[in-house]
């Protein structure tokens, strides 16, 4: 039951991101494929990754890596900013042409989110949310990221 609890929800927040994308993008062509949009995500997560991490995470080769980069710095959703520890270094920063783009499930997050806290009390609400911690912090530790942040909607 809890299984399928959890896939249910975690299957209408993806099913709710791809209608909005199609929505928005059915008069012109979407301009991130789906690799790219995982590769961005990924990014995302990272923070300000280096090719090399982003690479390393994605267990893909550096030159692949260069490439996805490449891409999608052409087309406005990251830039390379130079270290300033390690001049040879860049690191991958996400720019607001792709928040834009990623606000769109994010927004939909918020809007459930309301609506959990008008529907639950606030010690069911602290109680899910030490749960859903708990869950990030100790039972996923095959995906160690940095601590995310939302963006700003």
């Amino acid at each position: 039951m809890l299984e399928q609890a959890f896939f249910n929800v975690y299957t209408k927040f993806k099913l709710h991101f791809y209608q909005e994308i199609f929505r928005r993008f059915q008069d012109r062509e979407a301009s991130l494929t789906t690799v790219e949009t995982f590769c961005m995500e990924t990014i995302m997560a990272l923070g300000t990754p280096t090719v090399n991490e982003f690479a390393t995470f994605m267990r893909i080769s550096p030159p692949n890596a260069a490439y996805k980069v490449n891409s999608l710095v052409k087309k406005g959703y990251i830039r390379k900013v130079q270290s300033h520890e390690d001049k040879r270094e860049y690191h991958l920063e996400v720019t607001p042409k792709y928040i834009d783009y990623y606000n769109i499930s994010a927004s939909y997050m918020v809007e459930v989110m309301r609506r959990i806290s008008q529907r639950f009390t606030p010690e069911e609400c602290d109680k899910l949310e030490q749960m859903l911690s708990i869950v990030n912090r100790d039972l996923m530790p095959e995906v160690d990221i940095p601590e995310a942040r939302m963006p700003e909607l």
